[in-house]
């Protein structure tokens, strides 16, 4: 059986209309490290023109012709995706490692991620790698104040490259990034301008390859918390992450995350996590995408001396407070003493007022 770390990784490449994705896309597939993508266009209109501009860099690049991606979903994605493989394993297309899907200007990401986290087939040959997002240093604030598309881009995101910094100015750019932060406390800023000799590392840096998964993890420790405050914006977006003193129960957790998405997966656009684990060594790394959490992670030690469990949330119209004490309850009555613990028929009780 084919190992999560081995299957095909897809990126997702997103961002509002003339953000500068297929900019970032030429730079990028230029690169010798991914020289072996094959890049699926998606765009919104009659006639498809990004997918010209790729195909000189990018052998393999299809066009997804059928309007917007999200829109089409469970049709035009799985299509594409399933005739990928039979192509590759007749050797009408060049091999390729890795996958890159540019959505429209208008398209929402997380039902792309979803179907890659949930199709039966799919998962079987692929797995998500990460979201990237473009966001115009010009127009990017009035796009997010105007476009619940953008927001939800930029929530998405595990990065975010800031694109026409030289049209800009720094106070406008500060502030720019400061909502995007309160947006997706999560994500790791680029500025387009400070892309070095590496940029591939956007595409191949993620949470399950083997050196990018323990710098995806010490960049979120590194980051600066509010451990108290969330940070309500846009549409009712709000991003922050959950601080746990005390080890989690695994058991606990799973129930937990399960019952949370069951009930509210469309309103929890990200989930990432790094958790101490009752009885293990080392941190467990957890990421989700709505209703579908990928399986869990191991990093061989811990990026610092922080043993503490931090939870990323970017969630639609749920209460911080809610959610940290729904856990914090199901995490007591697991390691509750038996004299203490709840009878059986008041647990489910408790169970649904939580959630």
């Amino acid at each position: 059986m084919t190992s999560y770390s081995e299957l095909t990784p897809v990126n997702i490449v997103t961002g509002f209309l003339g953000s500068g994705k297929t900019t970032l896309l030429q730079r990028l597939l230029r690169t010798r490290e991914l020289s072996d993508v094959a890049v699926l266009v998606n765009e919104f209109g009659e006639v498809g023109l990004d997918h010209h501009l790729l195909q000189g860099v990018a052998e393999s690049t299809l066009l997804l012709e059928n309007g917007c991606l999200c829109c089409a979903i469970r049709g035009d994605l799985q299509k594409a995706l399933r005739d990928l493989l039979s192509r590759r394993t007749r050797g009408d297309v060049p091999h390729f490692r890795r996958v890159v899907i540019e959505t429209s200007g208008l398209a929402d990401p997380a039902p792309i991620a979803y179907t890659l986290l949930s199709e039966a087939v799919l998962r079987h040959h692929f797995r998500l790698s990460g979201i990237i997002t473009t966001v115009d240093a010009v127009n990017g604030a009035a796009q997010l104040d105007a476009f619940p598309e953008a927001v939800k881009q930029a929530s998405m995101a595990d990065r975010i490259v800031v694109t026409k910094i030289d049209l800009s100015n720094a106070p406008a750019i500060a502030a720019l990034r400061k909502r995007l932060r309160a947006l997706n406390v999560s994500a790791q800023f680029v500025e387009s301008s400070e892309i070095s000799g590496e940029v591939h590392r956007l595409l191949t840096d993620d949470i399950y390859d083997a050196d990018g998964k323990f710098r995806e993890a010490s960049h979120w420790t590194a980051e600066e918390v509010d451990e108290h405050g969330s940070h309500e914006h846009t549409a009712d977006v709000q991003s922050f992450a959950a601080i746990f003193d005390r080890p989690l129960d695994w058991t606990a957790f799973g129930v937990w995350a399960s019952m949370l998405l069951h009930r509210h997966g469309a309103d929890v656009l990200r989930l990432k996590g790094l958790l101490n684990v009752a009885g293990v060594p080392t941190p467990v790394l957890i990421n989700g995408v709505q209703h579908i959490v990928h399986p869990p992670s191991h990093l061989e030690k811990w990026p610092d001396s922080d043993r503490r469990s931090r939870l990323i949330f970017i969630v639609r119209g749920l209460k911080r407070a809610r959610i940290e004490r729904s856990l914090a309850i199901f995490n007591d009555l697991v390691n509750a003493p038996p004299s203490s613990a709840l009878p059986r028929e008041s647990a489910e009780p408790v169970r649904s007022r939580v959630l």
